[in-house]
């Protein structure tokens, strides 16, 4: 059988949309290592088993559901078929705002899922050690069905933000970061701030996270993964147009680390690390929708204001909400920020290579595109923090959302997990161990076994 050119285009795009959404997948191990390293020990290991078990729901659900709602046809408010991903469904033709690349069904699910994955490890970086794990696995199921999946279809799947008013977001600052970031605000309004955060004069206290070089390596991690986010959202090899974004992602996310550190050193005369490694972020999270929009030169134009942005934010932010690693800031503001930079900097060319919407207020002297853009953070906003909201609040009052006083004090990887995240010698004394409450007295209490690091196991 001869091999025709239509084979060979077809192959090497599936083959770079599944590399690519193998570098996203990585990022899981990003959000791990930012979360742990910016947590206090005794509460490291919890992340991991969050970080599995939330992946792992959300692969399920979204195959089961969550890619037809957000891909499945080109209805206003949410897709209608592609449920299961069944052998019928590898018809492109089924899924028509992927229509343009050739990559086969299979890999474009794989590749949409693992941004789903992503935009849920955000929701979880402001409820760091209080947050009882059971809630995890509750919100996971509904957002990854639903939640992202119906938001994500009005802006990526041809919905009524992309066809009715051509807002434009070429990776997901609002469909990823905004969405994820705004289930994280319902959920820290409802969950409260961790214990001795703030002082009885309502001024905040520094809770240390114990390991920046842990965090450092995040970083880096989650920047290497966005070469997967952004240059894979071509959904192309063929033509080589993904070189172009990557190159604008990594000169937007220099530039953020630039703005950062200034901007912190400004107001501090420090160079702060999280401050740092969260500038590299939120640049890059402001990049991802103008990514596939913009030239060159206003890459770091967006990547040195998000620094700034991201600075200012946390600051202001932990005045009154305690989000451990700055996720309301760095995804949520950074986001905002990207999204409507696309209103300011888009060129025409790339309007036209993409067909949604039109040049920016720089190229065009017209506030159109910017008021298409604002309208679809207010949408996605006002859907996204609604539903979690409700969510949040049926699981508070059924479930409950937060540890026990007493829990929260000994840490969530004894209380949850029934094990330390850290080896023997970060072990507390013996004398001060959590002791778990005893079982019901209709049934005798297990022997507690000794396990050899300081505490006992029933």
């Amino acid at each position: 059988m001869r091999t025709s050119l239509t084979d060979v285009s077809v192959a090497v795009d599936t083959v770079w949309v599944i590399v690519a959404a193998v570098f996203v997948m990585f990022m899981q191990a990003g959000f791990l290592f930012l979360e742990i390293g910016f947590s206090r020990m005794k509460n490291a290991g919890t992340v991991v088993a969050k970080v599995l078990a939330n992946f792992s729901i959300a692969s399920l659900c979204y195959w089961a559901v969550g890619f037809a709602l957000a891909f499945g046809g080109s209805g206003a408010l949410w897709g209608t078929h592609g449920f299961f991903l069944h052998s019928g469904t590898n018809d492109g033709s089924l899924f028509p705002a992927m229509s343009a690349s050739d990559a086969v069904v299979p890999a474009k699910f794989f590749f949409q899922f693992v941004f789903c994955a992503v935009s849920l490890a955000i929701v979880w970086g402001t409820t760091l050690e209080r947050i009882k794990f059971g809630a995890y696995l509750i919100y996971a199921v509904i957002f990854s069905t639903l939640i992202y999946p119906i938001v994500s279809h009005w802006i990526f799947g041809g919905g009524w933000l992309a066809k009715n008013f051509g807002m434009q977001d070429f990776a997901g600052s609002t469909v990823v970061h905004l969405i994820g970031a705004t289930g994280a605000f319902a959920a820290l309004l409802l969950l409260g701030p961790r214990q001795g955060k703030y002082g009885s004069d309502g001024k905040p206290n520094v809770i240390p996270g114990h390991s920046m070089p842990i965090v450092g390596l995040a970083v880096f991690i989650l920047w290497f993964g966005w070469f997967g986010f952004n240059p894979g959202s071509t959904l192309a090899a063929v033509g080589g147009r993904f070189a172009e974004v990557a190159v604008v992602t990594n000169l937007a996310a220099a530039a953020g680390v630039i703005g950062a550190m200034a901007t912190i050193y400004a107001l501090t005369r420090t160079v702060d690390i999280g401050m740092t490694g969260n500038g590299a972020i939120a640049a890059l999270v402001a990049i991802t929708a103008p990514s596939g929009y913009v030239e060159f030169w206003a890459a770091p134009i967006i990547g040195f204001v998000a620094g700034i942005v991201v600075v200012v934010s946390v600051i202001l932010v932990d005045r009154k909400l305690d989000d451990p690693v700055g996720a309301l800031s760095a995804h949520g503001m950074a986001g905002v920020w990207g999204t409507l930079s696309c209103g300011l900097f888009t060129s025409p060319r790339l309007s036209s290579l993409n067909g949604i919407g039109h040049p920016g207020l720089v190229y065009s002297g017209s506030f159109h595109q910017l008021g298409a853009q604002a309208l679809g953070v207010a949408a996605a906003f006002a859907a996204v923090f609604t539903i979690s909201y409700v969510v949040f609040f049926l699981i508070k009052a059924t479930y409950g959302l937060r540890v026990k006083p007493e829990e929260e004090r000994y840490g969530l990887d004894i209380v949850e997990h029934g094990m330390w995240g850290y080896p023997e010698q970060f072990m507390p004394v013996p004398g001060s161990e959590y002791h778990p409450p005893a079982p019901p007295a209709r049934r005798p209490a297990p022997r507690p076994v000794p396990i050899g690091l300081g505490t006992t196991h029933t």
